[in-house]
């Protein structure tokens, strides 16, 4: 907990680093602590669970969602089961999130049941980085499998800077006929509409009881700017707490500074209250 709120942070990255290209090194190096590479990941680059736990711990956070992604135009491959070592050592904590691309998945329904049968919280896409639409009628039968379990889905929207993205993918009307075609999908925008769709990310959101903004990745004294045309406290009833770690300064700073725009009630609700809505069997607060 932070300041007597639970704390979920509902976008975190902690690859294998074999598995990545140089970008993401270069970006967790750029935009995250100093020496946190060294600290939480070993002399083979692979995550130290058990250090893991005492990052997040001091960070308040009571549960990380870990994304994996399948991104070889991009970031690289980043495994679902890579994450799983990290999940066994602290399962309170640490929950995966499942990734699928279509084109490399096949029968995608198939491969979104295996991730999620191993504890999934929802299901992560990125258009951006994998290369397609989410209005792909590939994906339709990985959204039936979503609506069916009841698990979200995640979307990446929001620009890239990494080599290899399509920025072009992240337009969130790809996501108009999704939000139709699956009524009972929670669908989760990670990076709230990132450079040039604040505003349609926002107005989707107010305007549809199932699509949600995850904060990932936008500094919380840049938010009022960003959503200017709405009303914050408003809108913040539809946000989600991440951080996009390790790619952050700290993630508790973050997150005082996101409360210190809202009322108590609604910044208890962005914190946790909202994740624990919409993720699939994330653990109750004591």
């Amino acid at each position: 907990m932070i300041d007597g709120m639970r704390l979920i942070d509902a976008h975190v990255h902690i690859p294998v680093l074999g598995t990545l290209k140089p970008a993401w090194l270069t970006w967790a190096r750029d935009f995250g602590e100093d020496g946190l590479i060294e600290d939480a990941w070993d002399a083979d680059g692979r995550p130290r669970p058990d250090r893991l736990d005492e990052i997040f711990a001091a960070q308040g956070v009571d549960v990380a969602l870990l994304f994996c992604e399948y991104s070889p135009k991009s970031t690289g491959m980043q495994e679902f089961d890579d994450l799983l070592p990290i999940v066994e050592h602290n399962p309170s904590r640490f929950r995966p999130v499942a990734n699928v691309n279509p084109h490399l998945h096949f029968p995608i329904a198939a491969e979104v049941r295996r991730q999620l049968d191993l504890g999934a919280a929802a299901l992560k896409l990125h258009p951006v980085h994998g290369g397609f639409r989410c209005d792909d009628a590939a994906l339709y039968p990985a959204y039936q499998v979503l609506e069916e379990r009841g698990v979200p889905l995640v979307v990446h929207c929001g620009t890239s800077s990494f080599p290899g993205s399509m920025n072009e993918n992240a337009d969130p009307r790809f996501l108009v006929p999704v939000v139709r075609d699956f009524p009972g999908l929670n669908v989760v925008l990670a990076h709230g509409g990132r450079g040039w769709w604040y505003d349609a990310a926002a107005f989707l959101a107010l305007s549809n009881d199932t699509v949600w903004l995850e904060l990932s990745g936008l500094p919380p004294k840049r938010l009022p700017e960003y959503y200017a045309r709405y009303d914050l406290t408003r809108l913040a009833r539809k946000w989600i707490f991440g951080t996009d770690w390790p790619g952050v300064p700290g993630i508790a700073a973050n997150a005082r500074a996101v409360a210190g725009l809202l009322p108590a009630e609604v910044a208890a609700a962005v914190l946790a209250g909202n994740a624990m809505k919409v993720y699939a069997g994330l653990p109750a607060g004591e």
